[in-house]
This record gives C-alpha cells, sequence and structure tokens, in this order.
C-alpha cells in the first residue's frame, strides 16, 4: 500500500515506525461519523454536478454498505493505511475501483478530520453529559445518607479542621457541575 506521505521513499518504513504513525487504533471509533461526512459529500458532489449523480449515487450506496459491514463485524482495519479515513478510501476503491477516487473531489483531509473530529466530540458530549449527570444523582444521594459521617479535612496536603463526609462529596458536586 503506497502511504500518502510515502511518494519520495525508495525503501518501506520499519513495521515500529508503520505503528508509530498509526492513528487507527484510536481513530477507527469515528468510522461512523467518516462514512456519513463522507455520504454527504458524496450526495452534494452529485448534486452539484462537480461528478456524474450515478458515481455519487454508487459511492453513497457502497458508504452505507461498508457500515453496514463494519457495524456486523465484518470489517478489520488495517494498520498499515494509517488511519480511519484512508482505511475508508481503501476500502471503498477495493470496492468500486476507481469511481470510489472521486470521493475526495473538493475535500481535503483536513477538511475531514476537521468534520468527524467535530462530529464524534458533539456525540460523545452528549453521552458525557448523560453520565455525569447519573454521578451527580449518586453523589448527592451519598451526601445525603452522610451527613452526620465526620472525616478530616485537608489544606495545603494536612489535616484541618473536622468536616462531613456529605460536606466532602458535595465539593465534588460543585466541581462536577461545572464542568457540565
Amino acid at each position: 500500500m503506497q502511504k500518502l506521505w510515502g511518494g519520495r521513499f525508495t525503501k518501506s518504513t520499519d513495521s515500529f515506525t508503520d505503528h508509530f504513525h498509526s492513528s487507527i487504533g484510536f481513530d477507527s471509533r469515528m468510522y461512523h461519523e467518516d462514512i456519513t461526512g463522507s455520504m454527504a459529500h458524496a450526495a452534494m458532489l452529485g448534486k452539484q454536478g462537480i461528478i456524474p449523480q450515478e458515481d455519487a449515487d454508487l459511492i453513497v450506496k457502497t458508504l452505507g454498505e461498508i457500515l453496514d459491514d463494519i457495524e456486523a463485524g465484518k470489517v478489520t482495519f488495517d494498520e498499515k493505511a494509517e488511519d480511519i479515513h484512508m482505511n475508508m478510501e481503501t476500502i471503498l476503491i477495493s470496492r468500486i475501483g476507481d469511481v470510489g477516487k472521486k470521493l475526495h473531489t473538493g475535500r481535503s483531509r483536513n477538511d475531514q478530520v476537521a468534520l468527524d473530529t467535530r462530529m464524534y466530540t458533539k456525540k460523545e458530549i452528549t453521552e458525557i453529559k448523560s453520565l455525569v449527570k447519573n454521578l451527580l444523582a449518586e453523589l448527592n444521594t451519598l451526601a445525603e445518607a452522610h451527613t452526620e459521617t465526620i472525616l478530616p479535612g485537608y489544606t495545603h496536603l494536612q489535616r484541618a479542621q473536622p468536616v462531613t463526609l456529605a460536606h466532602h462529596l458535595l465539593a465534588y458536586v460543585e466541581m462536577f457541575k461545572r464542568d457540565y
């Protein structure tokens, strides 16, 4: 597989270097955003007449099939393809040939990375907010149960005045509320 950045090299890179440069272990979790963003881009290319509509339709259809295959556990990502974007492009081209290469018309890899990251972050923030709300509810429940439980408070890593466990837990409630 020809690396995007490997055009000037005559020898292949060491496997350690390939592993170091690969982000697929991390960004494989953005497959859904990468595919749906690419589907929208391909649809736009066809609608605007930038590529033939039948090519855009084939790209969108095939990306949908790839998405289904990933979710069914039928796709293994290749570390040699380095990232989710190159993995998707490689799979797409292997299925529909040169038509798949038209997907990147009018879109840089940086555009793709920015979109995927933004979409993924928005989705994850919703999940994280839900988890933080659950944590806040638990901490409040524990605090209500421990209004009489005394423990040493600390300041500058040294014991200070006695506080209740409820007081201590509610300090975390305030911190997590700020984060929320």
